[in-house]
């Protein structure tokens, strides 16, 4: 919301300005540091909008998933955790990321969270990979597939073989026994408040170093 504000505003700014005749240079340099004013200007605001967000309540992943050293500021797994010889890991990020939702929708879109849970064990050269999506009170299963452990992490993949049949057509017995598997791994609802909680941090805080750098970029002399 605060992006779409500062970007109309800022938009409408530039219309006016550029509806003004340009009859030299001067004028042109003029219209350049209007622009950069109120783009800075603009940044400005929304930065201490956002700064004063209150966040909320610090809350703990269930035992025994800890959180993955440096996942804020990085982009793979959050959580991790062992079952027996398995290593679970656990990436998110909100749905509405990958299928934007309409603007009525907004706010249901932010308690729908897209899971990619990797299951692998040492000395297995493929790892069990599955896509679900996290709500307040469920689990949904979208896909279960194998991938080579060498691909490289994260929501998008290219299969390099058959990925088996999507979940929907699998029959109820199937179904249940792979919400099963999860559940028995701690693949459970009880991970959406900390995921909630967590994907405000990493969102605030990217959206502070955006206005930070859009900023720095602007104000930041040319070299002689």
């Amino acid at each position: 919301m605060l992006r779409r504000a500062a970007s109309k505003a800022i938009q409408q700014r530039w219309s006016m300005l550029a509806s003004r005749p340009l009859s030299t240079s001067k004028s042109t340099a003029n219209v350049s540091t209007a622009v950069n004013s109120m783009i800075l200007r603009s940044l400005k605001e929304h930065y201490l909008e956002v700064s004063k967000m209150t966040p909320p309540p610090k809350v703990s992943p269930p035992s025994p998933f800890t959180v993955v050293k440096g996942s804020l500021e990085n982009y793979g797994p959050v959580l991790t955790r062992t079952h027996g010889n398995e290593e679970i890991n656990i990436t998110v990020m909100r749905l509405t990321n990958i299928i934007p939702a309409a603007e009525d929708d907004e706010e249901d879109g932010m308690n729908q969270l897209f899971l990619h849970v990797d299951v692998s064990k040492p000395g297995q050269s493929e790892s069990l990979l599955f896509l679900c999506g996290l709500y307040p009170d469920a689990v949904g299963i979208h896909s279960v597939s194998m991938r080579a452990k060498s691909e490289v992490s994260g929501f998008v993949m290219a299969p390099t073989k058959y990925n088996g049949p999507t979940f929907q057509d699998l029959d109820d017995k199937m179904k249940d026994a792979i919400h099963g598997y999860l559940e028995e791994r701690g693949i459970t609802e009880s991970l959406f408040p900390f995921l909630q909680a967590w994907l405000y941090v990493k969102d605030h805080r990217k959206l502070m170093e955006w206005f930070k750098s859009i900023g720095t970029f602007i104000t930041e002399k040319k070299e002689a």
